[in-house]
């Protein structure tokens, strides 16, 4: 099996960033906010796109920035970098994404532009195990306790965390792998909640890769806060 670095690049990379993020409270769009002043999106993209198996990155954004982006966006943009519009919904984006990029991609990375701090080692698993015919998604072990809630708040049960897993991102999969999966996603069907999901339900194999909770995902204004902190200690 091939390891990071040793082949001719043929990963691609689609970056998740069409998202409203109404729980990061008014403003700019989510994913455009600077940590430490550097926009988001931009952080969650370095990794990638200095990666030396990655032959190519999409960022899949909302119509209206794909049509006019920022200026400091399209300053890193050129034939590594490339824009998409997003969908009605991530499945929808994702396949955007991967519509996108070129044919020399055979294998494909989803990362949420939402998380700002993906790890080198786990980007490297992740590609290795997607080379190697199977799904990968970097994910961490559950600490906390799990109650599973009634609808009026009552406790109905504690849930076992042994085996229990937190999903992140990246994850990583054969290019021929994702579009057979898309292909057998039925309109009837509920939208997977993630791409590991929309492989698993099409019987495909996926593994957990284990990732840092330093690649955590941004969503409301205190998660911005701690992700200045983080930004300061991590540079």
């Amino acid at each position: 099996m091939s390891s990071p670095g040793a082949s001719p690049p043929d990963v691609g990379v689609v970056i998740v960033a069409a998202g409203a993020g109404v729980r990061a409270g008014p403003g700019e769009p989510k994913q455009f906010r600077a940590i430490l002043g550097i926009p988001m999106l931009l952080r969650a993209l370095r990794p990638f796109t200095s990666h030396p198996d990655v032959s190519q990155v999409v960022a899949v954004l909302p119509r209206t920035f794909v049509e006019h982006p920022p200026e400091w966006l399209a300053k890193v943009m050129g034939d590594r970098l490339i824009l998409a519009r997003g969908g009605a919904s991530r499945t929808d984006s994702v396949r955007s994404g991967m519509t996108a990029l070129r044919g020399d991609c055979r294998f494909i990375l989803i990362h949420d532009a939402a998380r700002p701090f993906p790890n080198r080692t786990t980007i490297d698993a992740v590609i290795t195990r997607a080379r190697g015919g199977v799904g990968a998604v970097a994910a961490v072990p559950l600490s906390d306790t799990v109650k599973e809630v009634s609808g009026d708040s009552r406790v109905t049960r504690t849930v076992p965390r042994s085996g229990l897993w937190r999903a992140q991102t990246p994850q990583g999969f054969p290019r021929s792998m994702l579009l057979e999966a898309f292909n057998r996603l039925r309109l009837a069907d509920p939208p997977p909640t993630d791409d590991g999901e929309l492989c698993e339900r099409a019987g495909f194999p996926v593994d957990v890769v284990p990732d840092t909770p330093h690649n955590f995902k941004v969503t409301t204004p205190d998660d911005f806060r701690i992700a200045e902190a983080l930004a300061r200690e991590l540079r």
